[in-house]
């Protein structure tokens, strides 16, 4: 039987008397009559088959119907109410009875028993003590008997007057007692206060019809029927429900709703009882929708019903039409009237229930039933709810139980909510169930295979597998049968049927009535024509069915969208359950592309949420994006692999799940910014990632998305495909720059790691404009060994090798002398004729950046370079190294015999001369001798014997005689005179022998002397104005302020008269004499 409750079991068949209350203690079952009597029974075990109960005693208490029974613990008594009194009987005797004299008139009464913390009496200051309390409260005549027992010991009775005679009581917690002093009147007593507050109910609706006159015949009720016994129930702590005709409301303990909602019942309950958390309520015939209908003509079950509601969700969990029926079968009219007769207070299972024929004869020959309900285990519950996908009365009765009672509850809530998480993202709640998803770290493999296949690629799974995806059971899809035509039903009232006539079991709360609108078209319904019946309404669509009719569409949403389904759910029964016909199964249904982006909205939420606590927990173990090249990709693990990472705080997973699961999520991320919001894609590129490229790069290349595959190829270290698509993607270009550039930028921003692929794509690259390749080379960013680079340069084109070097001197600051070595070489091959394919232009700049270069630099080897020179040219770079290397004099006879360069050689004297430097002053003189004696250095030796002859003498003789003109005082006189000719004139050499003649100790005595003067001049000067004295005596008067100067003033004395003042009117004095000078 599919409810919280085992089907009703038989425990007393054929029980003659009229049974009027009932008393559970143990397996003792008491049963009191309508003739006065208590007959005590031993029940024997649950599982045993119907009446198995035994008869063990019987005792009369009056000649009146014993009216109500309950079990007293304290005193372990069985309280009996009987002719308006409450008597005691000890269990298991049942005697000696105990009259409570007290308790006269009495029309009911309540029992609760509890451990409170009371101060134990005569004790100062008195603390509290664990104490069982046991109330025994009676209600009576215009007043209230209290008994109180306090770890058994009784305490004082005591009564209170009422304005009214309450029928019903009920404990709402240790300290209230809900009343009902009729149908229409109630109040609440507080123990404390010992006053009661009178409530007032809303007005509700009587229901007229067959309910209302249920319950009025037949000798069972006579007496009662005129005036129904009013219904109130202690629901939960400090919570009742109080029945007004056919509705039931909850209320708190000050008399104000508890709970927005209430129950409607299809018409006022005969009886109720409760156990937590189900109320039972017995409703008359013809007053409950029966689940076989043919969707048009209502039907009514003709028998009594006992209807089982969740004071949870008030949802209707559970019909038992009565008498029960096998299943399939058809309920009967029948002539019996069902009372709820079980001990006070009842909140635990089981329930009993006495069915009794409304006919005297029939009673009096059959007699009446007692049945025993008993409730299904709570896991067995929660299980049932989830296969029929009541999700939230699930997660609402694990809210309510304790770990003790189910072990597994913090699992059970975990999965309850993730089934209805997916339960509102079929019906279109996105949101809502993203944000299930994330309180309850879901697993984002599954979350993601929500969605077709171009969101979750290999991942997609269809909608019927779901559930069973988030750990639920797997759905059984019935096979819908088509009716025969003797059935009654025409081929348009068809699919009616089917939608309509297999409703499950209410699943509405108790304020819905009407049929629950379709909700928003699933994911997977987003097609261009799409058939679909109405799925349930927001309440209502944790409980579809599992009888329900789905039927599923697969098409292809346009070319992007993948793979898509819709499931088709019945519409919610209203709470009294009746029919509700839903949209017919073919009615086209063309759903707006907004509800797919409002999806993709919530799964970017849900990534974006994900995303920086992945990283967070990956950098604690020292992971970050930039590493995402060197692990395993995400196609290299399975579908059951990634599903099978558990649902769990992310810090409770493996670096490896976590890897996974941020793959997964980057990649997702990835596609739903793709599908709906393109242009933010670039920045999500941009950053160091965890996206499997291999499930992207075709949808960016469709989309000429090429930029963002770039930057994703670089944050991937896939830099040769990067590297391959700009080169492809050049070829649409015709502007060299915009050609090239991109490369470029690219190749700037690579390391010594990928120098392979660097020169690669570089030498591309200088094969189409060489000055914009040598910016690959000039990367503020990266810097690549540079005698690689060289060497690579050097293989393309020496000149780029070499302006390579240049710009490491001149821009990097390079100092290595195999750098500057490397370049002198470079500059000689490209000028040597036979070495260099060069043109002569080309050539002769060569030479002069080699010339420029030795002469100006002095990091590089000098003999090194001397060593490779050519044995023939070159004489300007070999004078410049002999000068290099110290041998001037060669380097002269070079530039004058050599080159005959004769204004160089003077130059490279001017340099080279150091007046101070033994060696180097006499660097005039030697040129002076290259002139006028060639042929005697060791080098002018060794040139006579080869190709070319030394000048003669005379051809040099001006030459000499110009140095001597210039640099007369650089020479010595005396080697000078013998350096020169017989021949040659005085005038010639005029300003040379004047220089020379002039005696410098002459001069140097001259200045002496009148530096001497001078000083005596001055020390005459400073003799006089030192032997000037100043006398100041009483009468001195200050010829600024007119005022005596006495012995003790600080005077000050003004040149050049030596007029005397104060100190403080020196300044004003000396401004009078300086305008008096004027």
């Amino acid at each position: 039987m599919a409810g919280p409750f085992l089907p009703p079991q038989i425990v007393l068949d054929g029980f003659k008397e009229r049974p009027e209350a009932l008393a559970i203690q143990g397996d003792k079952l008491y049963i009191g009559t309508s003739t006065g009597t208590v007959q005590m029974y031993t029940l024997g075990d649950e599982r045993d088959e119907a009446g198995n109960a035994t008869l063990t005693k019987t005792i009369t208490v009056s000649k009146k119907p014993i009216e109500q029974l309950g079990y007293l613990k304290d005193v372990n008594s069985l309280v009996v109410l009987s002719d308006m009194s409450v008597t005691l009987f000890p269990i298991p005797d049942l005697q000696p009875p105990s009259q409570l004299s007290k308790a006269k008139a009495a029309f009911s009464f309540t029992l609760h028993t509890s451990v409170q913390h009371v101060p134990p009496p005569g004790k100062s200051p008195a603390i509290p003590v664990p104490t069982v309390v046991s109330y025994l409260v009676v209600a009576c005549r215009r007043k209230l008997v209290i008994y109180l027992w306090e770890d058994g010991e009784p305490q004082e009775v005591q009564e209170i007057p009422l304005p009214h005679s309450p029928r019903t009581m009920s404990f709402m917690n240790d300290d209230m007692i809900a009343f009902a002093y009729s149908l229409t009147e109630h109040a609440i007593f507080s123990l404390k206060t010992m006053t009661p507050v009178d409530i007032t109910l809303p007005a509700t609706t009587t229901t007229t019809g067959m309910g209302a006159f249920s319950g009025l015949t037949g000798y069972m009720t006579l007496g009662l029927g005129a005036k129904a016994k009013p219904s109130l129930l202690a629901v939960k702590e400090s919570e009742v429900l109080i029945v007004k005709d056919n509705v039931g409301h909850f209320l708190n303990t000050d008399g104000s709703p508890s709970r927005p909602e209430r129950i409607d019942w299809p018409a006022p309950p005969e009886e109720t009882a409760l156990i937590d958390p189900y109320v039972f309520a017995v409703l008359p015939p013809g007053t409950v929708p029966s689940e076989q209908t043919d969707g048009v003509t209502p039907s009514f079950i003709p028998s009594s019903v006992v209807q089982v509601r969740s004071s949870i969700s008030f949802a209707n969990v559970q019909t038992v039409p009565f008498p029960p029926l096998p299943a399939g079968a058809a309920p009967t009219a029948s002539n019996y009237s069902i009372r709820l007769l079980t001990s006070s207070p009842s909140s635990k299972s089981p329930l009993y229930m006495i069915r009794s024929p409304i006919d005297r004869n029939a009673a009096t020959a059959q007699g009446s039933t007692i049945w025993r309900v008993y409730m299904k285990s709570w896991g067995e519950q929660i299980d049932e709810l989830v296969v029929a996908g009541s999700y939230l009365d699930a997660r609402s009765l694990l809210d309510i139980l304790d770990v003790a009672v189910v072990s597994d509850k913090v699992q059970r809530r975990a999965l309850v909510r993730s089934l209805y998480g997916v339960s509102l993202f079929k019906n279109g709640k996105y949101d809502e169930a993203i944000d299930i998803f994330i309180e309850l770290d879901i697993n984002p493999s599954k979350v993601v295979s929500l969605y077709p296949e171009s969101i979750a690629g290999r991942l997609s799974t269809p909608e019927e597998d779901w559930v069973v995806l988030f750990g639920g059971p797997k759905e059984e899809i019935p096979v819908l049968q088509e009716p025969k035509p003797s059935e009654g039903v025409t081929a348009t009232e068809e699919p009616q049927k089917a939608e309509g006539g297999d409703q499950p079991d209410s699943t509405s709360t108790s304020t819905s009535t009407a049929p629950a609108p379709g909700a928003t078209p699933s994911l997977r319904g987003y097609l261009p024509n799409l058939i679909r019946s109405s799925v349930k309404d927001d309440d209502t669509a944790s409980v579809t069915s599992r009888r329900s009719i789905r039927r599923r569409v697969t098409v292809d949403i346009f070319e992007t969208f993948g793979v898509s389904s819709v499931t088709n759910n019945s519409s919610a029964p209203s709470v009294t359950n009746t029919p509700t016909p839903a949209p017919a199964a073919n009615a086209p249904i063309h759903p707006s592309p907004a509800d797919f982006k409002r999806s993709i909205d919530a799964l970017r939420r849900y990534l974006t949420d994900r995303r920086p606590k992945l990283d967070g927990v990956l950098k604690t173990f020292g992971i970050t994006p930039s590493q995402s090249h060197k692990v395993s990709p995400l196609s290299e693990a399975t579908v059951e692999d990634l599903r099978g990472i558990p649902s769990v705080p992310l810090t409770a997973l493996t670096p490896d799940q976590l890897i996974r699961f941020a793959q997964v999520v980057y990649t997702a991320l990835f596609k739903s910014y793709l599908l709906t919001m393109p242009g933010l894609l670039g920045s999500l590129c941009r950053i160091e990632n965890w996206c499997e490229v291999s499930e992207v790069e075709a949808l960016l290349t469709e989309r000429e998305k090429f930029s963002e595959l770039i930057f994703l190829y670089n944050g991937k270290k896939m830099h040769a495909q990067a590297l391959g698509l700009l080169q492809h993607l050049s070829q649409n270009e015709s502007d060299m720059r915009e050609k090239l550039q991109p490369t470029v930028t690219y190749l700037q921003k690579l390391g010594e790691e990928y120098m392979d692929q660097v020169f690669k794509y570089a030498r591309w690259v200088f094969q189409q404009d060489q000055n914009i390749a040598f910016e690959i080379f000039q990367s503020e960013d990266v810097e690549l060994p540079r005698p690689k680079v060289a060497d690579f340069l050097e293989t393309i084109d020496p000149r780029i090798c070499a302006r390579f070097i240049e710009y490491l001197i001149e821009e990097k600051g390079e100092d290595s002398i195999a750098f500057h070595n490397r370049l002198a070489e470079l500059y000689l091959k490209m000028a040597t004729p036979g070495r260099s394919a060069l043109p002569e232009a080309s050539r002769s700049e060569a030479y002069t950046k080699l010339l420029t270069f030795i002469d100006t630099t002095e990091t590089y080897q000098t003999d090194r370079l001397f060593g490779v020179l050519p044995s023939e040219g070159f004489f300007e770079a070999k004078a410049i190294l002999l000068g290099r290397m110290g041998r001037h004099e060669n380097a002269l006879e070079i530039y004058v015999y050599r080159l005959h360069d004769y204004l160089k050689a003077e130059e490279y004297c001017n340099r080279i001369f150091d007046s101070s430097s033994p060696k180097n002053s006499s660097i005039f003189l030697t040129l002076l001798r290259i002139y006028l004696q060639p042929g005697v250095s060791s080098t002018a030796k060794s040139s006579a014997s080869s190709t070319f002859s030394l000048p003669p003498a005379a051809t040099l003789l001006q030459p000499a005689l110009q140095l001597i003109g210039r640099h007369s005082r650089r020479l010595d006189a005396t080697e000078t005179l013998k350096l020169l000719p017989p021949l040659v004139q005085a005038r010639d050499v005029k300003e040379f022998l004047v220089e020379s003649l002039r005696v410098p100790r002459f001069d140097t005595r001259v200045i002496r002397e009148i530096t001497k003067a001078r000083r005596d001049d001055v020390a005459t000067r400073l003799m006089v104005l030192e032997e000037r004295r100043v006398k100041v005596i009483e009468s001195r008067i200050c010829p600024q302020c007119h005022k005596r100067i006495g012995h003790n003033s600080v005077i000050a004395v003004h040149a050049p008269r030596g007029e005397v003042t104060h100190y403080q009117c020196r300044e004003a004095f000396s401004r009078f004499l300086r305008e008096s000078a004027r």
